[in-house]
């Protein structure tokens, strides 16, 4: 399973030229602050994998501060994602895009945390979550993981952010596969069924066979201070800049053998979280509470 998408926003500040027409780009000649509607081009940003003449952002400035909902491309010229600002900081509504234009996700964000319906889907359109937070950005209430094909995986109901009473879990087919009693977040085992399928179940798609990842940079991945000096064997967590978790478990010759490593999208946001077992691909974990 996938997950959340989930996630912290990089606000990008964007100075760009003016363009041929003059209600864009503006700047306010007495205070020096943009105002109005901007399209930054990347012959200002200079982004890898982008044309000079490609747009990268348009949105609104007030005072120099991004306001309302700006948008944000591809190289292709796809919209990578939609995200509502207030005073420049994420603030409301936000969808983020798949390079194919589908959805990827949507919620609402505050305060740097989902709140309210929030949604995550399958590259081919199918939902991978549809979760319910407070607005202090704890899971409440009815929770439901699905399968690619669109049949429901596990749904359940969360109480401030823990699972609460019968859990049920589904098998592609739609059958039932189990149902797990939770008490305040505690699973308990003796009320615990596990049931096999009553349909065949579809073929499951071969396992993408992945080298295990390496430390792209180490100037930019740092382990852990309450460990030992990294030499690139045994275990580490590694950090980026901003405390940002990339990798967890253990190493050989600084590759990822036994753990998970923690992929974010460009706009900062915790994409999904790949897990190796003896430095192959396994499969994705699901973003929890705990990883945001």
């Amino acid at each position: 399973m996938k997950k959340p998408l989930l996630f912290i926003f990089i606000c990008q500040t964007a100075i760009a030229q003016s363009t041929n027409s003059d209600t864009l780009n503006q700047m306010d000649p007495a205070t020096g602050l943009k105002q109005g509607y901007w399209i930054v081009l990347n012959s200002v940003k200079k982004l890898p994998n982008y044309s000079m003449e490609a747009k990268v952002e348009e949105g609104t400035f007030v005072d120099s501060k991004k306001m309302g909902i700006w948008k944000m491309f591809f190289p292709n010229g796809n919209i990578k994602s939609e995200i509502t600002f207030t005073n420049n900081k994420p603030s409301g509504y936000a969808k983020m895009y798949y390079e194919n234009g589908k959805v990827q996700e949507e919620g609402n964000w505050e305060n740097n945390r989902w709140v309210g319906d929030y949604k995550q889907y399958y590259e081919n359109g199918q939902a991978i979550y549809d979760f319910k937070y407070t607005a202090s950005g704890k899971r409440d209430g009815e929770q439901t993981y699905f399968h690619e094909n669109g049949q429901v995986m596990m749904k359940g109901v969360m109480k401030d952010g823990k699972e609460s009473g019968v859990w049920e879990g589904y098998y592609e087919n739609g059958d039932l596969r189990e149902k797990k009693s939770f008490n305040d977040g505690a699973l308990d085992p003796d009320n615990t069924e596990i049931y096999a399928p009553k349909k065949p179940l579809p073929p499951k798609k071969e396992v993408e066979s992945k080298e295990p990842p390496k430390i792209a940079d180490a100037s930019k991945e740092k382990a852990n201070a309450a460990y030992k000096p990294f030499d690139g064997n045994g275990y580490a967590k590694l950090f980026f800049a901003g405390a940002r978790l990339s990798k967890d478990g253990e190493f050989k010759n600084f590759r990822l053998m036994d753990g998970k490593d923690y992929i974010y999208n460009s706009d900062g946001i915790l994409d999904r979280i790949a897990v190796y077992k003896a430095g192959k691909y396994v499969g994705d974990a699901p973003i929890e509470e705990k990883d945001k």
